[in-house]
């Protein structure tokens, strides 16, 4: 009969580098997937903005996507660019969108300040 392996209920520092190390190799995935998207989506905003684009789905649906790379300078770039661009056409649409933006990605450094006014 074969015993099962027992495990220590403290990982040792091995394991936790190991962990580190697999953690910091997906981030890394993440960041070239959010930098790809960018790159991606560049010319669509500027093509939008560039022509005066009144084709709001168009603009909602690449909101949407931006704002799922938002979290990078580059990303809340073009997000800021054509939610500009969207607000001449639909003010109340385009404050959902930052709305959703804050939501998103301000959320932690709202809680962050609110603890230390605490």
């Amino acid at each position: 009969m074969t015993v099962p392996q027992q495990h220590s209920l403290k990982p040792g520092p091995s394991t936790y580098q190991n962990l580190l190390a697999e953690l910091k190799t997906h981030m890394a995935e993440l960041q070239t997937l959010h930098e790809q998207t960018i790159e991606a989506l560049t010319p669509t905003v500027q093509a939008m903005v560039r022509s005066g684009s009144r084709n709001v789905q168009q603009i909602e649906h690449t909101l949407d996507q931006l704002l799922d790379h938002a979290c990078l300078p580059e990303g809340l770039a073009l997000f800021k660019t054509l939610c500009r661009h969207y607000w001449t056409l639909d003010p109340q649409a385009t404050t959902r969108h930052v709305h959703a933006y804050r939501e998103m990605w301000d959320e932690d450094d709202q809680n962050d300040t609110d603890e230390v006014q605490e």
